[in-house]
């Protein structure tokens, strides 16, 4: 018995902003199938609160758009990136605009809003649920499209590349997945002639994370496992502020809280500590705010700072975060009149597998988007609302490349099918658990905003021990979506230790005590397999 299996022109694992927006673009000309990991909502897409970042302020400049993002990359960005995606910011929002989504309007124009590391207003949004509105409008546009098939619950173990040829060619080319079907727990082969990868990021390599559930980097993890070069997995951003509750897990509070007045106090003092800290203030990139709560946090021992907006007229509060507004007032927490006990948590993935301006990795056949990339847009730590944005720009880019040179993708030959007749079901789950959380554990205490040399191979020591552990459990027991996940957060723990430790300097949001300073030069982390 097999699980779900497809051949179409082109594959897509992947249904959020990126994989939803290639298959648009694709689906005039071929035929697209796009597997999702679970429903086709649950991915990254769907939680951003903020918005989009686009020149469309009047003084307001792609200059300026690009000399923020390079500030908060800290120079290692990729300049023609920068300018490659910012350039190409107003044209997406007018696309997502046709589409349907109903973007704030002030005085019949876009609202904009500000967020930390921007000198001007330049983000559009929808109140504070920007993220769910994009995902709904491009579901509805994807779902009505006769030429792209939606399969979800498919959680994809490796690429099928030319070593599962039925005759080995030798070419290096990737041809599809091999995926889990969540309804039958069997694996079934999808194959196409290019195979985009739109995975999202590995937050839950972590123990604190905004991500959902199914970021596991596993894009990043099957990519390398193919072949493909990884680079700036130390580049993990700590988004400054997640709801501290001790019932609810992952509530992110939208930047744009402190773009529009928020306030970061001391909850023993009183005392708001950022303007000490930067002359930025709330406004300073995520990096250096996320280590000043850290630090304050550390310093005084507490659980978790304040964020105060309070001091804003009440109708401003409900109008701009509805959302936040009733999902804390769920919890007791009216943010009109008294502050939000927030702390730093994992947000957001900046290194990933090596792609070009087309979206294209090292191996023939596969490309990648959004946040299991490292295009060179977000450097050493990534602007506020540029996530979306790079979804849209490169989604477009790839589709666009791999209908330029459809006559230089080869159909897919006969692929092996998955071999399952070797291995049996474990009654060992347990053995996963511990292993899943015992990674989030050292990853948060050893590889988290602050770091050392030392502490740093404490996690790689943990990570040696723990992959002869779940090799063994993945060569003799039929694979589950947990197994797989497992064997993902290793792999992607692995990758980002690997490149903290080659980094000896503190850039963006790798701060290491044992290399406090930054080096003149700015140079990528990259990883070969």
């Amino acid at each position: 018995m097999t699980g779900s299996a497809s051949t179409s022109d082109i594959l897509i694992v992947g249904s959020g902003a990126a994989g939803l927006t290639a298959a648009l673009n694709l689906a005039e000309r071929f035929h697209v199938t796009v597997l999702a990991k679970g429903a086709l909502n649950e991915g990254s897409t769907a939680w951003a609160q903020g918005g989009i970042a686009a020149v469309l302020e009047p003084g307001d400049t792609f200059d300026n758009h690009v000399e923020d993002t390079m500030v908060a990359g800290a120079g290692l960005n990729d300049r023609s990136i920068v300018e490659f995606v910012v350039e190409g910011a107003p044209a997406a929002i007018e696309r997502l605009q046709k589409l349907g989504v109903p973007f704030a309007e002030e005085g019949g124009t876009l609202h904009l809003t500000r967020e930390g590391g921007h000198s001007h207003r330049r983000i559009v949004h929808v109140a504070d649920a920007t993220g769910w509105a994009v995902q709904d409008a491009l579901q509805k546009a994807a779902e009505a499209h006769p030429n792209i098939t939606l399969i979800p619950d498919q959680v994809a173990i490796d690429l099928a590349t030319s070593r599962h040829e039925m005759r080995y060619s030798g070419a290096g080319n990737v041809w599809g997945v091999y995926a889990v079907d969540r309804r039958t727990g069997r694996v079934g082969l999808h194959t196409a002639r290019a195979t985009i990868l739109a995975t999202g990021g590995a937050g839950r390599t972590y123990l604190f994370s905004t991500a959902p559930r199914g970021a596991t980097g596993d894009g990043i993890a099957m990519a390398w496992r193919a072949g493909a070069r990884v680079s700036n997995m130390e580049f993990m951003q700590f988004h400054p502020t997640c709801l501290y509750n001790l019932e609810v897990k992952n509530f992110l509070i939208t930047e744009a809280v402190r773009g529009e007045g928020g306030r970061l106090c001391n909850p023993r003092t009183g005392r708001r500590f950022m303007p000490d800290v930067d002359p930025r203030a709330e406004l300073a990139p995520r990096d250096v705010v996320a280590r000043a709560i850290d630090a304050e946090i550390k310093r005084d021992g507490l659980d978790y700072v304040h964020l105060d907006i309070s001091h804003m007229p009440a109708d401003f509060i409900r109008a701009h975060f509805p959302n936040i507004q009733e999902k804390l007032g769920g919890l007791g927490i009216d943010m009109t009149t008294g502050p939000i006990p927030v702390v730093p948590a994992q947000h957001y993935t900046c290194g990933g597998i090596v792609v070009d301006r087309d979206g294209h990795t090292d191996l023939p056949g596969l490309y990648a988007v959004g946040e299991c990339t490292q295009s060179g847009l977000h450097g050493a730590n990534r602007l506020a609302s540029n996530s979306l944005l790079e979804c849209f720009v490169f989604g477009e880019a790839a589709a666009n490349h791999i209908a330029a040179h459809w006559a230089d993708l080869p159909p897919p030959p006969a692929i092996r099918p998955w071999d399952e007749s070797r291995v049996t079901d474990s009654d060992e789950e347990v053995v996963i658990k511990q292993n899943w959380t015992e990674i989030r554990r050292f990853m948060w205490n050893y590889v988290g905003i602050v770091r050392t040399t030392k502490r740093l191979q404490r996690a790689a020591n943990r990570i040696r021990m723990l992959n002869d552990e779940v090799a063994e459990h993945y060569g003799h027991f039929r694979v589950t979506p947990d197994l797989i996940e497992l064997r993902n957060l290793l792999q992607t723990a692995d990758l980002i230790v690997r490149s903290a430790l080659h980094r000896k300097e503190s850039r963006g949001l790798h701060y290491t005590l044992d290399y406090p300073e930054t080096l003149p030069h700015a140079v990528d982390t990259i990883l070969v397999p």
